[in-house]
């Protein structure tokens, strides 16, 4: 982090920090749970036309039960594509096509399946908590670097490690209610 003044480091984190809150909600999203929800699918990579698509801008994802999500392509000749791309990626639900939409029947989900999706979410916060602590620790080192080459008072440095640290203690404190609200989730039978 090279910034000429205090408030660039400070914006810079609390910045940086966000981003690493905002990636952890849309990983969380994709996240299997017992419900149906176009974020299980949405980040799907397609082979549209060569090109490595988000199924989300090929086609319309609802969810109109519960235990069901329907997939209405916008070009229906990439209806395969879509199918090999959903079984490819692995997340446990197979696609069934009538020829013009692709329907996902979502099955329940055993409780081993839940306590390792479980463990899959602990290991993204954990990631999102690692991603902060980094952005504090190069945000405190550019603070120390202002303050030696004389551009910050000591207290100025004090005061700015102090907020950098709260910008810390608040982001951490919005993982940690991502993934109990997620947990809850997945273990809601």
């Amino acid at each position: 982090m090279e910034a000429d003044s205090l408030d660039d480091v400070l914006l810079e984190a609390d910045d940086k920090m966000d981003k690493a809150v905002e990636f952890l909600q849309r990983e969380l999203a994709g996240l299997r749970t017992g419900k149906a929800s176009p974020a299980l699918v949405e980040n799907v990579p397609v082979d549209y036309y060569g090109a490595q698509t988000r199924l989300r801008e090929i086609a319309n994802i609802s969810a109109p039960e519960p235990r069901l999500l329907v997939i209405n392509p916008y070009d229906p000749t990439s209806l395969g594509a879509i199918e090999k791309a959903i079984l490819a990626a692995n997340i446990g639900i197979t696609p069934v096509s009538d020829g013009r939409i692709i329907r996902i029947p979502v099955p329940e989900l055993s409780e081993e399946r839940r306590r390792e999706l479980v463990k899959v979410a602990r290991k993204l916060a954990e990631d999102a908590r690692v991603a902060v602590r980094n952005v504090r620790r190069d945000a405190n080192e550019a603070v120390k670097i202002l303050n030696k080459n004389g551009k910050v008072s000591d207290d100025d440095r004090d005061a700015a490690l102090a907020e950098i640290q709260s910008y810390t203690d608040v982001h951490t404190q919005k993982i940690d209610a991502l993934l109990a609200a997620k947990e809850k989730d997945i273990l809601a039978v």
